[in-house]
Formats: structure tokens, C-alpha cells, sequence
């Protein structure tokens, strides 16, 4: 019975030490990454703030050919909302809306993740012209791990995985838009 308690004891004890050292790690990470197209601005732009295209260069969209679609409103427009649901759980379900456009410049998201896990992040792509035929263009991602589940940000860089999977996402654009 003492053998027990002991175990009990310091499973309690690595539990709480646990949970203490989560208060004291971040919560939020930005991961961006950036690219340049050899395309006008305005032709860029025109293209990303489209979120139907982002079935052709998105990781994300790519990883689940199978996904059901669902769209509302008008595409290219603040309030437009293409939502997922795919059984692969590395896909999920949710939805992205368009929050914000400053047309030429930026489009603003909210991501809500409702499967495998509920969140709420914000991104981002913005175009900045280098010259009349080069684009550079960010896109980013604003996210969170609540509390205790930001300790696991301890064990994997959540910024380098996104920044990765942007970085992906941006390549796949370059190549789609300099066919054209």
C-alpha cells in the first residue's frame, strides 16, 4: 500500500510540475513565409484573394482530395466562407472566412478548426511589388495553444511546421501563376 501511495504521490507531483511549467510557456506563434512570383501585383492578388484557389497550391487543401466542400457567399469578398470535412485526421474540419481585403495589398482570414480539435487562428497574405513583373507575396498564420496544451510547444516548433507548410503552399503558387 506505501509502494502505491508513492507512485501516486509522485505521479501528482510530475502532474503539477507539469501544468506549473505550462504557465510560464508562450501561448501564440506567427509563422510566415515568403515567396516571389514573376507576375504583376495586381495579377497575384487577383488570384490569391480568390479562397477556391487555394484548392491548387494549398498543403493543407492538397492533403485530401476527398474533402467535402461547402462554400458561401461570393468568392474573392469579405464574408466568403469555405468550410472542409474530411475524414483524414490530419485534415479535420472547419472553415475559413474572409475578414479584411485592402484590394491590391491584403486579405485577412479567421481559420475555425472544429476537428480533431476546436481553435480559432487568423492568416494573412499580403502582395508587395518588387518590380512591374515581380511579386514578393508573405503569407502568415496567427495561432494559439491553450493552456496546459502549450507545453507540448516544449517538444514541437508549431512555427516551423506552419512555416513549412506555407512555404510549400507559396512554391505550388509560384508555379501555378508563372505558367500562365
Amino acid at each position: 500500500m506505501k509502494i502505491l501511495k508513492k507512485i501516486l504521490l509522485g505521479i501528482a507531483i510530475l502532474i503539477a510540475l507539469v501544468l506549473i511549467v505550462a504557465l510560464f510557456v508562450g501561448k501564440e506563434y506567427t509563422a510566415e513565409s515568403e515567396i516571389i512570383v514573376n507576375k504583376p501585383k495586381h495579377e497575384v492578388f487577383e488570384y490569391i484573394k480568390h479562397i477556391k484557389n487555394q484548392n491548387e497550391y494549398s498543403k493543407w487543401n492538397k492533403m485530401d482530395p476527398n474533402s467535402k466542400m461547402e462554400y458561401t457567399g461570393t468568392d474573392g469578398t469579405i464574408g466568403f466562407i469555405s468550410a472542409w470535412d474530411s475524414e483524414n485526421k490530419n485534415v479535420g474540419k472547419g472553415e475559413q472566412e474572409i475578414k479584411k481585403i485592402v484590394e491590391g495589398e491584403r486579405i485577412d482570414m479567421e481559420l475555425r478548426f472544429k476537428k480533431p480539435f476546436e481553435s480559432t487562428c487568423t492568416a494573412y497574405m499580403i502582395t508587395d511589388s518588387i518590380a512591374p513583373t515581380e511579386t514578393k507575396v508573405k503569407w502568415g498564420f496567427n495561432g494559439a495553444m491553450s493552456y496546459p496544451f502549450n507545453i507540448l510547444s516544449l517538444c514541437m516548433d508549431m512555427k516551423k511546421m506552419i512555416s513549412d507548410d506555407l512555404t510549400v503552399g507559396l512554391t505550388n503558387l509560384k508555379g501555378i501563376l508563372e505558367k500562365q
